[in-house]
């Protein structure tokens, strides 16, 4: 979408990009050059504007020289493709917001307003396009939309303008619709020239990945494309498409590349997030790339973490095509090994929720690697890790920890390894999770954690000696709070749910357990009646 390269402006190749009008006016300071700029807003004379518009600045020259300086280690193909795109997206931050003003103008009827916006957007248009063709020779199909968007724009310059000249309210709500069907138009094709553009530039950074033997210029194009992923999944499909994810495994399988790994796998990592880059990387058989760098040894770690962040994001469950996961399922027992291993050995929270985070999704898809993880003494690592707040410090970590857990539970097996490793004990502590701050991603992660603490617990005391376990533990007390008291829950359903599940299945095994009037409201009903109770259920303060 147009609002979208806003943010492709701020993220653009990790630079600050100050160009504004009031910016230079600070730097000017001359009275009648402040009127003109005042008086211009009013102007019609499109042709002189467009002119005046598309000549580049001498202050933007000096600008350039400094960044040269600055970064004197820069090759000048990097830093060409670095100033494209930063002109590229800054000038679409400057389209996109004034068609954004012309549709809430034109709403509004502010024929003044709407002509004026029009006249600027023309003129943007046109210097964009300028700016472009002079630096990078355009593509024959991008200019094909470049003469069909200046048209439009033109003719909505024109058309705005008629509309100034007439209080005839019939003729003015014709035009409104006539100038809206424009509009569209304007931004539709706005929004394919830039993408056409971005794919153009986004080429010039894969051939340089592609054809270099620097690792400081294929380090700055990684870099460049990374930034770029930040933007959204409309830029990671044109990414995708262009085979940045094919020309990334290239480097990852060359050993004199092995310090750019890290960073080549966080951008796969980051493509993958469309199905068109599961499937480039599909096609150059990436998970044995990933496997191999697990399992050697003499990776680093920040390399083996990133390959673990690509493994948990094509593994996610929210990802419709499963088709990867064929490949997936040959390399499994040796990634499964290496992720357990590197969440044992992990420096850090961020290595361990990487590490954690693939497992937890893997273990979803497929029942073997729970039997795998068992074999690999996984629940004696995992709950171990959760005492070591160098690697499990966050809700985010016992998040993974506890969907493990919970997908290990389901193995019978499992029951005897829990109790063993007073895994009990740590299920109850995580039952009392609760966010640090006011954030709401973390405040979402520990409605997770509660539950998911639940659902295991509740699988678990299928086995009699964990619901003696939990019991001695007092689990059952803590549990009827959280049905109760929605604010330890955090007003949350699923945590209703799963500790009503889990309190019943408890009191199966030993109904002594619970007294007469939690049996009565919270055993005795039907599942969705005890629900409905207690999600209306007003706290009391007494």
């Amino acid at each position: 979408s147009i609002v979208g390269y806003k943010k492709r402006l701020k993220q653009a190749l990790n630079c600050d990009i100050t160009f504004s009008h009031s910016t230079r006016m600070q730097s000017l300071q001359v009275d009648s050059v402040q009127r003109w700029m005042e008086d211009l807003r009013h102007m019609t004379e499109v042709e002189c504007m467009c002119v005046l518009q598309a000549k580049p600045i001498g202050v933007e020259e000096d600008s350039q020289q400094g960044e040269l300086i600055v970064g004197s280690g820069v090759g000048a193909g990097d830093h060409v493709a670095r100033n494209n795109l930063q002109t590229l997206l800054r000038r679409a931050l400057v389209v996109s917001t004034e068609l954004g003003k012309m549709f809430q103008r034109l709403e509004k009827g502010r024929w003044q307003r709407v002509h004026s916006t029009a006249v600027r957007a023309n003129c943007h248009v046109r210097s964009l396009v300028h700016e472009y063709s002079t630096a990078r020779s355009t593509p024959p199909e991008m200019q094909k939309y470049e003469k069909s968007l200046l048209d439009k724009c033109m003719e909505l310059t024109n058309i705005t303008e008629r509309c100034l000249h007439t209080d005839d309210e019939f003729f003015l709500k014709s035009m409104r619709e006539a100038i809206h069907d424009i509009l569209t138009d304007v931004s539709d094709s706005f929004s394919n020239m830039i993408d056409m553009a971005l794919a153009n530039e986004i080429r010039v950074l894969i051939k340089q990945i592609e054809s270099s033997d620097s690792i400081h210029t294929i380090g700055s194009a990684i870099s460049n494309l990374l930034s770029l992923t930040q933007d959204g999944p409309q830029l990671c499909s044109i990414i995708a498409k262009e085979g940045a994810v094919v020309a990334l495994f290239k480097i990852c399988r060359q050993d004199r590349f092995k310090d750019l790994y890290a960073h080549a796998l966080r951008t796969v990592a980051s493509i993958c997030c469309v199905e068109e880059g599961i499937n480039q990387l599909d096609k150059v058989d990436g998970i044995l790339c990933l496997a191999d760098i697990l399992t050697d040894e003499s990776s680093v770690e920040a390399a083996r973490a990133e390959a673990a962040a690509v493994v948990a994001q094509i593994t996610s469950p929210h990802h419709t095509s499963t088709q990867h996961l064929a490949s997936f399922l040959e390399s499994m027992h040796d990634i499964v090994t290496a992720l357990i291993k590197l969440c044992e050995s992990a420096s850090c929270g961020e290595v361990f929720l990487l590490a954690s985070a693939a497992l937890a999704n893997i273990t979803f898809f497929d029942s073997m690697a729970c039997e795998i993880l068992l074999q690999l003494n996984a629940i004696h690592i995992l709950l171990q890790a959760c005492k070591d707040r160098q690697r499990v410090d966050t809700p985010y970590s016992k998040d993974q920890v506890v969907t493990i857990l919970a997908n290990l539970s389901v193995l019978e097996q499992c029951a005897s390894e829990v109790l063993q490793e007073q895994g009990i004990e740590r299920l109850l502590l995580l039952l009392g999770e609760k966010p640090s701050s006011s954030s709401p991603s973390e405040g979402a992660a520990c409605e997770r954690v509660q539950q998911k603490a639940a659902v295991t617990l509740a699988r678990l005391s299928r086995d009699p000696d964990v619901a003696q376990t939990a019991i001695q533990l007092k689990a059952v007390p803590r549990l009827i709070e959280l049905c109760r008291s929605p604010t330890e829950r955090n007003n949350s359903d699923s945590v209703l749910v799963a500790c009503l599940a889990a309190l019943r299945r408890l009191a199966a095994g030993c109904p002594d357990s619970i007294e007469a009037a939690d049996h009565q409201q919270l055993i005795k009903p039907r599942l969705v009646d005890s629900f409905l109770l207690c999600s209306n259920m007003e706290e009391s303060f007494v």
